[in-house]
């Protein structure tokens, strides 16, 4: 067993108050994700709308707060106004982002019943590739507005009467990307302008809606951060949120560098939110911009061929590869090929929850968090069945007590380093020092007089005794420690074996004088619950 970790709790030591906005998910029309898991309407739970009643019943349970939609890549070419309308009559399209046919069964409207039928918020992303103001301020006039104007009376007509009240808009996503249709990677200011432009008219069409501009897609773009200054200085006026992306890869077998992913998006967010700060001191603005991290996930991904020299040309390179035999492919949503998680679905999950402890240590700032893959995190799903993934848990834990205020932890234990590495020319990470074994983050609950502390053991070798020191809590007793762990990491859940990796309550505990003395096991999850006497 190793070196005891320290963990100190006091109540008056706050970070910010927790959005429910931040575990959220993301839905995009890739390979199944639509056609077979949303869509089937040859499936023997489809509504009458084709959506299948399994999945959306099992993510309405869940209480999922927010879900951006519709993509993703894909909207950079999509043209809203062809999937509008009696489907006979919608206009099928080429996908050039992910080689699809799009045929506009699930279409503008679709996507926000099934939100309705789910039971969350949609957040809304427009086309700002090959879309214009005048593409924006008709999809807020057909979405939002009341009636009496031809876009809010066509949507009554095609069955809902009600405005949708779409209240969150991404303008555009992705923007700096060079792989993205229209993109604006060489003229950030044009960009900028754009956004402010469209942003005003959206606004004038529906006041009570927020809008978020794009940041530079990733830590690792060439652009970055000088890309987002430059489009933030042409609408920080008219914007509220910074959307931001990243994707955190580690080599096979490093589970330290899959783990401790969470400290590069600490970085994005540290460079972000100080950018914006920059933004509004030069604007004289009473303004602070909030963060949104719309899309966000950690993999192992296979180490690929470097070409060291090329500098910026790497990040261009592999999308300039025009392939005259790359095909376009049709997603039939009966035909719907299992989807095999690779990899262990512990550590996926472990990972997952790291990069949200990170974001629930700057709750002050980040006040949206979109998972990508969040939707089968919450429902795993195959061609027939729906079942509960490792990931289910966790996001549900922290759905249900990551509220209130997030409170700073101070966490004294054994670390481990980061070695610098690449897994391909443009996922190129800077060495980390010092990472914590024992990665934590706290949230207290006033409306409940709760306080709850997530912690995640990063290594795999050994369990860890943490002694935690919650004086500052006067009055609260220690109600419980709920434990996800499985000493084979190769094991997953199924459909025919749902609970080889569930949660448990954990006994042997001893809380004395304010201080709780417990342990944590290898690479494992765990939340400690106290709550105030009655």
């Amino acid at each position: 067993m190793a070196q005891k970790a320290k963990i100190t709790i006091h109540p008056s030591f706050t970070i910010g108050e927790i959005s429910p906005r931040l575990f959220s998910t993301f839905l995009e029309p890739i390979g199944t994700m639509v056609n077979g898991t949303m869509y089937n309407p040859k499936h023997p739970t489809a509504n009458a709308q084709g959506f299948r009643q399994d999945f959306i019943d099992a993510l309405k349970a869940t209480g999922m707060p927010a879900c951006r939609l519709p993509g993703g890549n894909f909207v950079s070419g999509w043209e809203w106004k062809d999937s509008i309308g009696p489907k006979e009559q919608r206009k099928k399209h080429l996908d050039l982002a992910w080689y699809q046919y799009i045929t506009n069964e699930v279409g503008h409207d679709e996507y926000l019943q099934w939100a309705e039928q789910v039971g969350t918020e949609a957040l809304y992303t427009i086309n700002l590739g090959t879309g214009d103001i005048k593409d924006a301020q008709h999809i807020v006039e057909y979405t939002n507005h009341p009636g009496g104007t031809y876009w809010s009376d066509l949507r009554r007509q095609y069955g809902h009467e009600n405005p949708y009240a779409v209240k969150t808009w991404y303008l555009g996503n992705e923007m700096d990307g060079p792989w993205q249709i229209g993109s604006w990677s060489k003229n950030p200011k044009g960009y900028g302008i754009l956004c402010n432009e469209v942003s005003k008219v959206m606004k004038w069409t529906d006041a009570r809606i927020e809008t978020a501009v794009c940041a530079s897609s990733s830590l690792w773009m060439n652009t970055y951060p000088q890309w987002e200054e430059d489009v933030l200085q042409e609408c920080y006026e008219t914007v509220d949120y910074l959307s931001m992306h990243h994707y955190h890869s580690a080599p096979p077998g490093d589970y330290k560098a899959l783990l401790g992913g969470s400290h590069y998006y600490e970085d994005f967010i540290n460079t972000e939110a100080a950018l914006c700060d920059l933004i509004q001191a030069k604007m004289h603005s009473p303004k602070k911009m909030m963060l949104s991290f719309d899309e966000y996930g950690g993999m192992i991904r296979p180490n690929e061929a470097l070409h060291p020299g090329y500098g910026p040309h790497n990040m261009a390179a592999s999308h300039y590869v025009f392939n005259p035999d790359r095909k376009y492919v049709l997603h039939d949503p009966d035909k719907m090929q299992d989807r095999i998680f690779p990899g262990s679905e512990m550590l996926q999950a472990l990972s997952m929850a790291s990069i949200q402890l990170a974001f629930l240590r700057h709750a002050d700032r980040v006040k949206i968090g979109c998972m990508t893959g969040g939707l089968g995190a919450l429902c795993a799903s195959n061609h027939d069945h729906v079942w509960k993934s490792a990931s289910h848990y966790i996001f549900m834990q922290l759905m249900q007590y990551a509220k209130g205020t997030s409170l700073q932890v101070d966490t004294s234990c054994e670390t481990y380093d980061i070695p610098g590495y690449a897994v391909n020319d443009t996922s190129q990470y800077m060495e980390k020092e010092g990472v914590p074994y024992v990665d934590t983050a706290a949230a207290f609950d006033a409306t409940t007089d709760s306080l709850s502390l997530f912690v995640i053991n990063r290594n795999a070798e050994t369990s860890y005794p943490v002694e935690l020191d919650v004086r500052g809590f006067e009055g609260f007793d220690f109600a419980e420690q709920i434990e996800l762990f499985c000493e084979d990491m190769e094991v997953k859940n199924s459909y025919e074996n749902p609970d080889m990796i569930v949660p448990r309550t954990v006994t042997g505990q001893t809380f004395e004088n304010g201080r709780l003395s417990a342990e944590v096991k290898p690479l494992s999850w765990n939340v400690f619950r106290f709550k105030k006497r009655l």
